[in-house]
């Protein structure tokens, strides 16, 4: 009786399963907690998971300062713009108000805003006069902040990590999205 001859396919995981179960195990890694990142600190001095989460809140209220720099330079963008920031808002209040800065931001509020004049960069920020490299630069923060935040995330307890995630992802679909206004 004649052996069947040898499939065409490649013998071993394939790429898709290779890539899903290294997803799923970055997504555990974060998910967990180790016992000395617990979530309350315990010595009186802030945990990693409050830094993380005071500097996750600054990183939006800074966004959000760009943001409003670019809408005073380039008010003809707001379509694009303002739910990006709206968003950017929402993102600063689920991190929560910045505990070192001693009362509370009104990131969080409906209505918008920054931390104060002085944690907000839009005055320190440069916007380009052409609105399509004012869109890139806008673009290439949320980029940079939504690496900084996967990064992060692996060092963080569960909800933090899961939150960190979850904003990481909508900054990195905010960058297209300003990619894609811009051309």
């Amino acid at each position: 009786m004649p052996y069947p001859p040898p499939s065409r396919h490649p013998s071993g995981p394939r790429r898709r399963a290779l890539l899903a179960s290294v997803a799923g195990a970055a997504l555990l890694v974060g998910c967990t907690s180790r016992p000395d990142e617990s979530d309350g600190g315990t010595s009186g001095s802030p945990s990693l998971a409050e830094k993380a989460r005071a500097r996750a809140a600054r990183d939006s209220d800074d966004l959000v300062g760009r943001y409003d720099a670019v809408l005073a330079a380039h008010p003809v963008l707001a379509p694009v713009v303002g739910p990006l920031r709206a968003e950017a808002l929402r993102h600063a209040a689920a991190f929560g108000p910045d505990p070192s800065a001693g009362s509370p931001t009104p990131s969080g509020t409906p209505t918008g805003g920054t931390a104060s004049p002085s944690a907000s960069p839009s005055a320190s920020v440069s916007v380009p006069t052409d609105e399509r490299d004012a869109l890139a630069g806008l673009a290439a923060a949320e980029r940079a902040l939504a690496d900084r935040r996967a990064k992060a995330l692996l060092d963080v307890p569960g909800e933090l990590a899961r939150l960190l995630a979850s904003v990481a992802a909508a900054g990195a679909v905010h960058a297209y999205l300003l990619t894609e206004g811009a051309k």
